[in-house]
């Protein structure tokens, strides 16, 4: 009676002692997330040991501590000034998730906070550092893939470092002084115009160039020919002709006398 009793007092104590710790002891990670185990008393932060999506069982004293790992998103505004100090505003989006395997080095030097207090920052200062080395204009047109180019390769280069990786950085927009900007674009057409103006240009260049060739052909063979032609080959070809019209099943053939040079003359004929 008193083993059974005993049993009973165990089992209670045991369920009590789940409901108490349960939500401290069993965990599910959903797809996306990992996780790291601080031991308080027996290791502290299990830097290498990440736990993957899945039913896990720590002790109730440690802690548990995940981390989204998936693709994440983040937005950021800030003023910066161009290579001559003129003030820039440039809009940009971060695509970004920590390294899987690198949580617990994340999470022992920076913390679960991580976006604010390591990732903005060092965007702000790679942004800042690139756009410094260009003008407005380069900025805002003719070098913008260029700096957009230098911005992911310097900010990619810090996140990783803090076992970060960034998948793409994305310039939304750049937001110039009114004036400035349309000063810029004022220029931008006038280059367009006299890039069109030069393309005409060229091209009836060109087409005058193509026709004076062809004319210089033209006077060349024109010339040979009258060279060539002298007048035995000119009575030779009349002799050619008459008797062609002579055989002519077609023709009425009339000669009358000669005509100059000594050729026949020939009327008629249907």
């Amino acid at each position: 009676m008193k083993r059974a009793q005993y049993m009973i007092v165990s089992v209670v104590g045991i369920v009590v002692l789940l409901l108490i710790f349960g939500s401290q002891m069993f965990y599910v990670l959903k797809p996306g997330e990992r996780a790291v185990v601080f031991k308080k008393f027996t290791g502290g932060l299990e830097k290498d040991n990440i736990l993957i999506p899945g039913f896990q069982i720590i002790a109730p004293w440690n802690d548990l501590i995940r981390y989204d790992v998936k693709e994440q998103k983040a937005e950021e505004t800030m003023d910066v000034l161009d290579k001559g100090g003129l003030s820039i505003n440039v809009d940009v989006t971060i695509i970004f998730n920590p390294f899987y395997d690198k949580i617990g080095y994340l999470h022992e030097n920076i913390g679960i906070n991580f976006v604010s207090v390591m990732l903005i920052p060092n965007v702000r200062s790679a942004v800042r550092a690139v756009t410094g080395r260009y003008t407005a204009e380069e900025i805002y047109s003719t070098k913008r893939g260029e700096v957009e180019s230098e911005i992911i390769e310097a900010t990619r280069s810090a996140l990783a470092e803090k076992n970060i990786e960034m998948k793409d950085l994305l310039i939304r927009s750049i937001t110039l002084p009114e004036k400035i900007k349309a000063a810029i674009e004022s220029k931008l057409q006038q280059q367009q115009e006299a890039l069109a103006y030069q393309y005409r240009l060229e091209r009836e260049t060109s087409e005058a160039d193509r026709m004076r060739i062809q004319a210089q052909g033209i006077a060349d063979y024109n010339r040979i020919i009258s060279a060539s032609l002298t007048s035995n080959i000119l009575k030779q070809k009349g002799i050619d002709a008459t008797l062609e019209l002579a055989n002519s099943a077609n023709s009425k053939v009339v000669v009358i006398g000669s005509g100059k040079d000594g050729m026949p003359l020939i009327l008629g004929g249907n």
